[in-house]
């Protein structure tokens, strides 16, 4: 962490005055690069002044002495690392400087605009501090490339996907200024056999039930957004979004012969971005990251990946040759090969494909199409736990302190003790078809289901809450703070807010993606999606979503997991690329 320091010219009464201060009598001065950047530069001098000690009483610290507007003003042009994490351990009356939720507000507004809605979901008790923090980190890692994106580049891929669609330029031009689209859908009566009196609603728009969309107003509508998306994105940092690319051939998505065996890749539209490159193995990454790929040691597609400890130094990989590894990210220069977690007398660890992961503690479990749940302890380097028979295919996965979670094949979610001989709390079927995605706390789970809806279920009640009618199926969901964030198989992304068991949702938004949304990670200041379009895109999570950059694949994406600024993610081959700030 880079020292701070303000440095202080004495002057004849005796009172220190931050230097450069006279050269910030307007606020508004020369910021259009800051802006652009989303980051505000900190206060340097050029003088060699000491720096307050934490111990210096008001009398003899003149920056003390300033009146409070000047500091918060100050303030607002450090990092906001540096009010978090230096301030508090320089001084107990700086520390209060970083609680002023007003100025983390307008330090939010300055990084992502005030044309667009943030956050999206509920505002009571929404952690400012580190949203700001989050979205300072992601600008700085991943729109730092932006400034040396050629414009024709852009412009010649704006090309493709205008010839690939069939549309004109000018088609683009008339679209409206506003930035949040909802989409409401059909008003049709839904009986999905759900258990325990559930609540079936339909999402409206304004009190009033819309109809659908059919497939051309809804391609207009997919078209017209993107226009705008990319004018926003030009108007944040310059350029718009930075795609880095590796090779991407001329075809369709790639689709694996085996990806058909499972509604989860049913139905996926196949078209995808196109755009000429020299060929890569995985996509170059910028100057603040780099990008490293795991030792090739899976002999089939890897399904799931998660990252594990909190500091993301370790990575669990689930694949389709059956079998869970374990990896170290800090050994060697690609990582390591720690552990392939197996049971004694087993040759793998599961039967069938390995399609989920979660994680809690010193608990992994990992979910399979061979019908079990097998858990495995992390402290004792993944020697077996336990396992769980699920009597169907295990799709998706959540772990809550001593209970986990499975979303089946068989249209239920299953209620499991990990500690107990016979593990089963309880199945609850509150869908019409497979649970295909799940989120939950200690209180609530939200599910998504292939039959169109996501439904809330209260785990003390033991009682269905809500089930709301989508236009398409759920494909994945991320659920933090009061917010639900989730992917569908047309390639949007929905939210919802979650506040005392009552979900609604919010809106519908198009990021770009021209398939199935096969992850999604949503913290208070980071957005990551990926697709079977082949693509991995990072955003800020604002309404709509600020798109920072594309990462394009060779093969089709199946998963991705975030931690502590650390992505992996598992691409259409037997692969796992993992981005990371730099040492």
């Amino acid at each position: 962490m880079s020292e701070v320091r303000v440095n202080l010219h004495e002057t004849e009464s005796g009172k220190g005055v931050p230097d450069g201060l006279e050269q910030r009598k307007s606020p508004c001065t020369d910021r259009s690069n800051m802006e652009l950047q989303g980051l505000s530069p900190p206060l340097s001098s050029p003088s060699a002044g000491p720096s307050p000690s934490p111990s210096a009483s008001a009398e003899s610290s003149d920056l003390l002495l300033l009146p409070w507007e000047i500091l918060t003003h100050i303030a607002s042009y450090l990092p906001a690392h540096c009010l978090i994490n230096v301030l508090p351990k320089v001084c107990r009356t700086l520390s209060t400087v970083g609680e002023d939720t007003t100025a983390w507000q307008l330090r939010a507004q300055r990084l992502i605009g005030s044309r667009v809605r943030f956050p999206v979901g509920p505002r009571d008790d929404f952690d400012w501090p580190t949203s700001c923090l989050e979205m300072e980190q992601l600008i700085t890692f991943w729109a730092g490339e932006v400034q040396r994106v050629a414009k024709h580049s852009e412009e010649e891929m704006d090309r493709v996907r205008l010839e690939e669609r069939g549309q004109v330029a000018e088609g683009h031009e008339n679209e409206g200024a506003e930035g949040v689209v909802r989409v409401g859908v059909a008003a049709q009566e839904v009986a999905y056999g759900a258990d325990e009196g559930i609540e079936v609603v339909m999402e409206v728009e304004n009190g009033e039930i819309q109809p659908v969309l059919d497939g051309d107003q809804m391609e207009q509508l997919r078209e017209g957004l993107e226009g705008r998306l990319e004018v926003d994105a030009a108007a944040l940092i310059e350029d718009g979004r930075m795609e880095l690319n590796a090779d991407v051939g001329p075809d369709a998505a790639h689709r694996d012969q085996n990806e058909f065996a499972y509604p989860r890749h049913l139905n996926d539209r196949g078209r995808v971005e196109m755009v000429q490159h020299q060929p890569s193995r995985s996509p170059s990454p910028p100057p603040a990251l780099e990008c490293i790929t795991l030792p090739s040691s899976h002999i089939a597609l890897v399904n799931t990946v998660l990252l594990l400890g909190g500091k993301g130094a370790v990575c669990a990989t689930g694949s389709r040759d059956y079998d869970v590894k374990l990896w170290d990210l800090e050994e060697g220069s690609n990582g390591t090969l720690l552990h392939t977690l197996v049971r004694k007398g087993d040759f793998t660890s599961h039967q069938g494909w390995v399609w989920c992961l979660a994680s809690k503690g010193p608990l992994l479990a990992s979910g399979s199409f061979d019908s079990t749940v097998r858990l495995w302890d992390l402290q004792a380097g993944g020697t077996n736990r336990g396992l769980i028979r699920t009597g169907s295919a295990v799709l998706c996965l959540s772990c809550q302190n001593d209970v986990l979670l499975a979303g089946t094949f068989n249209k239920r979610i299953n209620m499991y003790d990990t500690r107990a001989a016979e593990p089963l709390i309880k199945s609850v079927h509150l869908h019409g078809n497979a649970v295909m995605c799940l989120a939950a706390d200690d209180t609530y789970i939200v599910s998504g289901s292939e039959d169109c809806t996501v439904a809330v279920y209260d785990c003390r009640a033991m009682k269905a809450l809500k089930k709301i009618k989508l236009g398409s199926y759920l494909s994945s969901m991320s659920y933090s703070g009061c917010e639900v964030w989730a992917g569908d198989k047309k390639g949007m992304l929905h939210s919802f807010s979650m506040q005392t068991g009552t979900l609604k949702l919010l809106s519908r938004f198009d990021v770009g993606h021209t398939a199935l949304v096969t992850g999604i990670h949503k913290s208070a200041g980071c957005l990551y999606t990926c697709s079977t379009d082949k693509t991995v895109k990072i955003h800020i999570p604002s309404g709509p979503p600020r798109t920072l950059c594309t990462l394009c694949h060779a093969g089709v994406v199946h998963g991705l997991s975030v931690e502590a600024g650390i992505v992996a993610v598992s691409t259409g081959d037997d692969t796992v690329n993992i981005w990371r700030p730099r040492k």
